[in-house]
């Protein structure tokens, strides 16, 4: 048994359909990817597993029960905690007082709190009573994912965590990602940088106009396959 998994899931928005009845897969320890184009339906299935937009209750699945349509901050306390596209932390707040508003959620210890979120990024501690817009946008991006972690989660959910990087800070932030896979914690990611996902992900599902494409381990896919499912269209 999967430790997350989707059944025919689909998301709305009004009358407008963004996702259609996808199957989804993650088991316990794994890091998976969604990769596709802007408008591929892949923030609106994270938002959807992180109870921010509704769906059925047997749509989603962890360990096995149902927990589709349940809020987000229940949602976070079954063991599901997202870091959001664009990182949205509490302006008004210091480093330390985000990292902390994390752990609002937290119902079972897994082994992360404020000294093993400082372990894995050193730069928060000396950072931590700064406020957090005063950070750059990697350090950001590392509280964004420390406050996340801070709930204890059995899932993190990764939505485009390395949107306006540079190169080298986005090998830092998933360096910092297969750190967090090899403590314990399940991660599926959503993410455009191809490149970035394929190297940190055990699976990959690509989507495109809100529908899977394709689904493997990276080292069995080809660039053919990964472009015509990612586009529509191959080199042939």
């Amino acid at each position: 048994m999967a430790l997350l998994e989707t059944h025919e899931i689909e998301v709305f928005y009004g009358d407008f359909q963004a996702v259609f009845g996808i199957d989804v897969s993650v088991e316990e320890g794994e890091t998976v990817a969604i990769i596709g184009a802007n408008g591929a339906g892949k923030s609106s299935f994270l938002n959807a597993l992180a109870g921010i937009t509704p769906s059925k209750p047997d749509a989603i699945t962890l360990d096995g029960k149902p927990v589709g349509g349940t809020p987000a901050y229940e949602m976070v306390k079954k063991g599901i905690a997202l870091v959001p596209e664009g990182r949205k932390l509490y302006p008004s707040l210091t480093v330390e007082e985000n990292l902390l508003i994390g752990a609002d959620g937290k119902t079972v210890d897994r082994g992360w709190n404020l000294d093993e979120i400082y372990r894995l990024f050193p730069i928060l501690k000396e950072r931590a009573k700064q406020m957090s817009t005063t950070l750059s946008g990697g350090q950001q991006q590392q509280v964004s994912i420390g406050r996340a972690l801070m709930a204890n989660p059995k899932v993190l959910l990764c939505d485009e965590i390395s949107l306006g990087l540079a190169p080298t800070i986005v090998k830092d932030v998933y360096a910092a990602v297969k750190e967090i896979q090899a403590r314990g914690t399940t991660v599926l990611l959503v993410e455009q940088d191809l490149s970035a996902a394929l190297g940190a992900a055990d699976r990959v599902y690509c989507f495109m106009e809100g529908r899977v494409t394709l689904t493997g381990r990276p080292d069995e896919l080809t660039k053919d396959q990964i472009q015509h499912a990612y586009f529509g269209m191959s080199d042939a």
